[in-house]
């Protein structure tokens, strides 16, 4: 088949995808399997190749992230449970002061809590924030949704273990501790240079608290008031029981504290040529989040009890289906690409000589979201769509993978769920919460690419 067919049907077969997801509100796994069904055999793949394609993709992505993602849920659902995002934001208020309060909680989610699946540490958390934003003057509502919005968005993409990251890293074959040092760098500045420029443009005139809030309806819990056990989306409770002695905040964060520096210190070790048996081991992701999650266990056990760690861990295993069936297709759609030969055809154009190619990702992935309206699944199908190209490419696969995520952050809008919760839980109308989530996570798509392209001059 010539380059141009196989071009023209993996346009149609990402479009077709978006469409079914969007006018046809398809559930997404459907739609990617769907379009990698049609792509594989409109490329010429044949029925029994393209079946086999699409097994394979699944299969070996599920081996490589599969038990990531599930360690990742279940310790953010623990910790959930445990009070440990109330109780971090109040220590916070108290360190900073409020003025400080928007770049030290946006910080803090997408660096430290990313083990917490996204919509439940928004209803945990925005709560807190609208407590908060009365504190903050006139523009204070604005300015802790565009925190929540942009510290939770980037930190699902660039953080690891957020689920976004974990797919990037796996479907591009980027070693997770290579992911998580390099997706620092960027999300770091990314989040602070954002958050500072957004809030600029808000508090110069483009807010107006008159339309672009909603009237008030009652008393927000903050983390002073809110109930112990008030229910959350997705099972479980906001607060741990209160009827246990509360444990310090380093205790609750030890275990994922711990993991995470096991995984970064395999990364140094490869980085510095050292090799040691028991580094590999205790560091290699798997088993580095098994000891993050057992040593969760224990404090939850210690704390809430043994029956509601394990209402706890029920909760996280409903919570996490979705996006680890999501991530395994994503692999899928990459092997069908890769099968199709669409790789090698788009290596023949874009030179790795330049900063180009990171761009042109970008672009993709932003096409991508701004068709889908999801952050991690036009993550997904850019990264799967993408790693067949990567070898081409000649750069660094860690740089593709954070450009692709840069680019799937790009324009969070009305099909997005993120966007709704923001609206109705931070007190926003739809026009306040395009400024502050869509045009907030949009500046921090942009601004992230120049870390980005500053890795690419050393990598």
């Amino acid at each position: 088949m010539s380059d141009t067919a196989v071009l023209i049907n993996t346009a149609v077969a990402i479009l077709a995808i978006a469409v079914l997801i969007v006018r046809f509100k398809l559930n997404p796994l459907i739609a990617l399997v769907i379009g990698c069904c049609y792509l594989g055999i409109s490329a010429g793949l044949g029925v029994d190749r393209t079946v086999k394609a699409v097994s394979s993709g699944f299969g070996d992505i599920m081996a490589d992230i599969g038990l990531l993602i599930a360690f990742g849920v279940l310790m953010g659902a623990l910790l959930r449970d445990l009070g440990a995002i109330e109780r971090l934001v109040d220590r916070l208020l108290h360190a900073v002061g409020p003025k400080r309060i928007p770049h030290a909680m946006a910080l803090t989610i997408s660096t430290f809590l990313q083990s917490i699946y996204l919509d439940v540490l928004l209803v945990i958390s925005a709560p807190l924030a609208r407590g908060i934003a009365p504190r903050l003057g006139r523009f204070g509502t604005a300015r802790m949704a565009t925190a929540l919005a942009i510290g939770l968005e980037c930190g699902i993409i660039f953080t690891v273990p957020g689920v976004g990251a974990l797919a990037l890293a796996g479907l591009l074959h980027v070693p997770l501790g290579t992911y998580l040092l390099y997706g620092l760098v960027v999300v770091i500045p990314t989040v602070a240079i954002a958050i500072t420029i957004t809030t600029f443009l808000l508090t110069r005139g483009w807010w107006k608290p008159e339309v672009d809030e909603q009237e008030p309806v009652g008393v927000e819990p903050t983390a002073d008031t809110a109930e112990p056990d008030e229910p959350v989306e997705g099972g479980g409770t906001a607060v741990a029981t209160r009827q246990r002695t509360q444990p310090k905040l380093v205790v609750l964060f030890a275990p994922l504290v711990v993991a995470l520096l096991l995984v970064a210190l395999g990364a140094i070790t490869e980085i510095v040529h050292w090799h040691s048996e028991v580094v590999s081991l205790l560091s290699s992701p798997m088993v580095a989040l098994l000891i993050g999650l057992v040593g969760t266990c224990v404090v939850g056990r210690r704390y809430m009890g043994q029956p509601r760690v394990e209402e706890s861990l029920a909760a996280g295993l409903r919570q996490s289906g979705q996006i680890l069936l999501l991530s395994g297709v994503g692999g899928s759609l990459a092997e069908v690409i890769k099968e199709a030969g669409l790789g090698d055809i788009l290596g023949k154009y874009l030179s790795a000589n330049s900063w180009a190619p990171l761009l042109v990702v970008w672009v993709i992935a932003a096409l991508l979201h701004v068709a889908v309206g999801s952050v991690t699944i036009s993550a997904i199908t850019a990264a799967g769509l993408l790693a067949p190209i990567a070898p081409a490419l000649g750069i660094d696969p860690v740089l593709v993978a954070l450009a692709a995520g840069a680019g799937s952050l790009f324009l969070v809008h009305l099909t997005s769920n993120t966007f709704w919760l923001l609206q109705t839980l931070m007190g926003q109308t739809t026009r306040g919460t395009l400024k502050t989530c869509s045009a907030g996570v949009s500046i921090a798509s942009v601004v992230a690419m120049g870390p980005i392209l500053l890795l690419s001059l050393v990598l």
